[in-house]
């Protein structure tokens, strides 16, 4: 953006041009030049800042997330933070991929395309350790994966993209679901080596055992929901949706909530010596009662009006009037 000069510095600059201390042809020759932005087109830039900061802030809950889930299910300490999320060709992110690995590969409905899950073969096996009795804190030899591990750490995933759910679901309600799990980068090609993606990486440490877990996002698969990776829409959405939950939650409770409901025939006068002779089958006489429609309360409030009658041998009262808002309790 081009800067504004004062005033004053306007009158220093042409008192210096004056004097001679600064030349005009070099202001020129600066104007003049070209001005070259360099470009890289086997890593073109789809996604813009703001897009990146909002996919840094969904993964920063996603994180939060997990940890809580892991410190619970694997009964450990774990720690878990974003380190980086940017945008890279994909090619760059599957070469780097260690062999053997363990790479999840699902998608999230109803969007096209599919993404990766890269854990880290330190992280899985530490969890499987934990999971089998383990204390997940031994130095694990690189190998591959046994198929009662996999179908172990299947387990864990499916639950892991729930909560991936959750943190995109401010943004976008959508489906995770798995596709295949493999072991060999080879096998993972679920774009072509050019295309854009967005690469979350996170470091997690489960007690003594430190690895990471990235997230590979195509760009095709979250195209059409751009528009909607802005800040803004972030904390909007995030505010609604707190909003609509803590409704929920409020009328669920409400719904559960007992209350004393009252049935007010009438009343009358007895000892203390008359209660301590009742026996069964004796009648207590109200007075003043023939019958009439009774009064039925809320906690203090007056709410229904309504007959008494008998369902099963036992005593009921039928509503047939309602109190609206606002009536005044009948206080004769």
């Amino acid at each position: 953006m081009t800067e504004v000069l004062s005033q004053s510095e306007i009158d220093a600059l042409l008192n210096a041009l004056d004097s001679g201390e600064v030349d005009a042809h070099e202001f020129r020759e600066d104007s003049e030049g070209k001005k070259v932005k360099p470009y890289d087109f086997r890593n073109p830039q789809k996604m813009s800042k703001d897009q990146l900061r909002t996919l840094e802030i969904i993964h920063e809950n996603f994180g939060r997330l997990l940890q809580t889930f892991f410190s619970g299910y694997l009964r450990t300490a774990v720690k878990i933070t974003v380190l980086t999320v940017d945008q890279y060709g994909y090619s760059e992110f599957s070469n780097a991929i260690s062999n053997p690995a363990f790479l999840t590969v699902f998608k999230i409905d109803p969007l096209p395309g599919e993404c990766i899950m890269d854990i880290s073969s330190k992280i899985a096996f530490a969890i499987i350790d934990r999971l089998l009795g383990g204390d997940g804190e031994n130095e694990f030899v690189s190998r591959p994966f046994t198929e009662i591990e996999r179908i172990l750490l299947k387990k864990v995933i499916k639950k892991v993209l729930k909560l991936f759910q959750q943190a995109w679901e401010n943004i976008y309600l959508f489906e995770p679901e798995v596709q295949k799990i493999e072991t060999n980068p080879q096998f993972a090609q679920i774009v072509s080596p050019n295309e854009t993606i967005a690469l979350v990486t996170m470091n997690v440490t489960i007690g003594e055992m430190e690895g990471m877990i990235n997230l590979c996002i195509p760009h095709l698969v979250i195209e059409s929901i751009m528009e909607k990776l802005t800040t803004k829409s972030w904390f909007s959405s995030r505010s609604t949706n707190q909003q609509k939950y803590g409704n929920e939650i409020m009328k669920k409770r409400l719904k559960h909530t007992k209350v004393p409901v009252i049935a007010n025939f009438s009343s009358t006068m007895v000892t203390v010596g008359d209660i301590l002779n009742i026996q069964v089958g004796d009648v207590i006489k109200l007075d003043n009662y023939n019958g009439e429609d009774i009064k039925i309360n809320i906690g203090n409030s007056l709410k229904f009006i309504g007959s008494p009658g008998s369902i099963n041998n036992k005593m009921a009262v039928k509503i047939t009037n309602v109190k609206k808002d606002g009536d005044e309790a009948d206080d004769e």
